[in-house]
């Protein structure tokens, strides 16, 4: 095991509870901790264990023995989300700080790969509106694929730089910020990390904090709330910034409460998660409201995009179950379902921001059949009448792997495949054959 820096244990001395040998000791430990969360929208039994309740987070579990995820059907259906402990911590900044009965509009801007964007969308109503925007584009992929999984219709993934967001003026009701950081907070998990951090990179990676702050500050409404994150322990990258934007942005610090067995440690200006406190890595949280006021922008609606015909909603209808509240548009010969404000954002904003997803991509009509999206196989409030399959774990494996399967005598035509009720994807049933239509990026290769 790689010694942990002295540089970074001297610079964490001074601050408060910090025990230098447990902390030391804590990352020399061979035992690696997992945990999940679950998708409330997508409530069932697993099929592994779950163990303690990870204490500040209400979906969130500890597993004894860590399960091989490539082969559960329900991490592949999205009824649950393989996270960090204290990643879930973001539940606490935001359930203390919004009320999740109003309609909000959230950006998560650091997002990929998707763990506190999903964490986010389990918080939101159907009426209010996820940005997740993530910068590297195979990350935004990532991105995308596992909000899909989720099966809302209220976010749109967006792959854009931070300073792109600098003109929707007082827009977010919040704004979460996991910036990229120097990485101590995984020494534990990673242990490529030590060779990464260098006293050099701290500075770097502060720089680039402040850059990506001061981008998102404007797009952020008065009294709205920020929740800024770190992976890594030092006071650079975390304290540090938080008085920064106290000083210079007119931003004030939200104290949050936090349970007395929790193990987090309240610092001057936010919460730290050490490893031989808490039962997670490294993570860092702060929460900060905004006090300046910005001419603020709205969403007006135009008329850019095109609705789905009577004749095309008659033929989506046998898929889909649409509210009053929801729109489905065609563009670029693909129909997408989205609630009202996504669908507003994305027509205000298409030629602004490059967006990876809106909503949920149903598919394309072709002649008088819907060739369906992979999406629309993960989404929630599909027809109860839609034609699938409910199959036994062996058999939903097989599909994963794209390998032969048999369907029942009386299947036929176009099927969706499911495990435990949630949906994996999509076939044709043929009198000779099985056509898998599960996108080769998604099979299951071991």
């Amino acid at each position: 095991m790689p010694q942990i820096p002295q540089q970074l244990l001297t610079s964490l001395s001074a601050l408060p509870q910090f025990d230098e040998k447990k902390f030391v000791a804590a990352h020399a430990e061979e035992h690696k901790i997992t945990s999940v969360r679950l998708n409330p929208f997508k409530k069932t039994d697993l099929d592994f264990e779950l163990n303690a309740p990870v204490l500040w987070h209400s979906q969130g579990f500890y597993v004894n023995e860590r399960p091989f995820f490539t082969h559960d059907l329900l991490f592949h259906a999205g009824c649950y989300y393989v996270q960090e402990a204290g990643s879930m911590f973001i539940e606490q900044a935001l359930k203390q700080t919004l009320d999740f009965s109003q309609t909000l509009k959230v950006l998560d801007l650091c997002a990929a790969p998707g763990g506190k964007s999903t964490l986010i969308n389990s918080l939101l109503n159907e009426k209010s509106l996820l940005v997740a925007n993530e910068f590297v584009k195979s990350r935004a992929d990532v991105l995308a694929q596992n909000l899909s999984k989720w099966g809302t219709r209220n976010t749109v993934v967006t792959n854009n730089a931070p300073e792109r967001f600098s003109t929707l003026n007082s827009f977010f009701d919040a704004i979460v910020v996991d910036a990229p950081c120097s990485g101590s907070g995984l020494f534990r998990k990673q242990p490529e990390a030590f060779e990464e951090w260098s006293e050099g990179n701290v500075k770097t990676c502060a720089l680039r904090q402040h850059n990506i702050l001061r981008d998102i500050i404007p797009a952020l409404k008065e009294n709205g709330i920020l929740v800024y994150s770190t992976c890594s322990y030092s006071v650079e990258e975390n304290e540090n910034m938080v008085n920064w934007l106290i000083a210079e942005h007119q931003l004030e610090y939200v104290p949050l409460k936090i349970g007395a067995n929790w193990g987090i440690v309240e610092s001057e200006r936010g919460y730290r998660f050490y490893p031989h406190l808490t039962q997670s890595e490294g993570f860092f949280c702060a929460v900060l409201r905004k006090k300046s006021f910005e001419e603020n922008i709205s969403l007006k609606r135009k008329n850019n995009l095109e609705n789905a015909s009577k004749a095309e909603m008659a033929m989506l209808s046998e898929f889909i179950q649409t509210t009053h509240e929801e729109f489905v548009i065609k563009k670029n010969n693909q129909f997408h379902w989205l609630n009202t404000l996504a669908a507003e954002f994305l027509n205000v904003f298409e030629k602004q921001f490059y967006f990876k997803k809106a909503g949920v991509t149903v598919g394309e009509i072709k002649g008088k059949d819907l060739v369906p999206n992979q999406e629309l196989a993960w989404a929630l409030n599909l027809n109860e009448k839609i034609n699938s399959l409910n199959l036994d774990k062996e058999t939903a494996l097989k599909f994963l792997k794209k390998e032969n399967f048999s369907a029942p005598e009386n299947a036929k035509g176009l099927a969706l495949i499911r495990y435990k009720n949630y949906g994996l994807g999509w076939v044709k049933i043929l009198p000779n054959r099985i056509n898998n239509y599960l996108p080769p990026e998604l099979r299951v290769l071991k």
